[in-house]
């Protein structure tokens, strides 16, 4: 019996290295790639930003990433500069359920802040997550540490993974599902992940990002 285990173990263990492997140089190659491709569009969104709000081009806020550990997450910067000094009187105005925040009309977004989130380009600045190793392109969105202070054990699930620029979430609906659907996604993420589901869901993100629907 024990031999069994031990074989079945190693089984795992030669089935598991090369999808990691594999899924690292994706990260590598891709979001290189797509940084030198959208190079001249990075340039243009930073200029954009810091000509129609005061402020900072990058948003830094620590995230949580897989197995707990924290990271410094870029982002565009698409709220006015004292966004979360105003957190607090927005919160009565969540529109979702559980630990996230989420509100179509929040008056703490600039006008092109509003645009930049609608086809997800405040993102672009995390395929420099991607580079560093604390992203992946595909993976569960990383959460906040005070979301993470209410997760339970199922929530907790989402931390075993590297988190990604996009998932299944980003292309079953974004913001216009509940949290439970988004746990769910997620999860059905980290129960099959493989390097055909990844391409899967990045050959299926452009047309979502596009459509800019479930996006605020």
């Amino acid at each position: 019996m024990e031999e069994s285990r031990t074989i079945h173990a190693d089984r795992i263990r030669r089935i598991q290295v090369p999808y990691a492997f594999w899924k690292r140089v994706l990260d590598v190659i891709g979001s290189f790639v797509i940084i030198i491709l959208l190079s001249p569009v990075l340039v243009a969104i930073a200029i954009l930003v810091k000509l129609t709000s005061p402020g900072p081009v990058i948003y830094k806020q620590q995230r949580v990433g897989r197995g707990g550990r924290t990271f410094t997450f870029y982002k565009f910067r698409s709220m006015y500069q004292d966004a979360d000094r105003r957190l607090q009187e927005v919160l009565a105005q969540n529109e979702k359920s559980g630990p996230i925040f989420k509100m179509k009309n929040d008056p703490r977004v600039t006008p092109v802040g509003r645009f930049l989130r609608k086809y997800s380009l405040d993102e672009l600045p995390q395929l420099f997550n991607v580079l560093k190793g604390d992203m992946s392109l595909v993976g569960p969105r990383p959460p906040l540490p005070r979301e993470v202070e209410q997760y339970d054990d199922r929530a907790l699930q989402r931390l075993s993974v590297l988190p990604g620029i996009t998932c299944l979430w980003q292309i079953c609906g974004r913001s216009d599902t509940s949290f439970e659907e988004w746990l769910e996604l997620d999860t059905l993420y980290v129960e099959n992940m493989s390097f055909w589901l990844d391409l899967k869901i990045l050959m299926k993100t452009p047309l979502s990002v596009i459509r800019g629907e479930g996006a605020y």
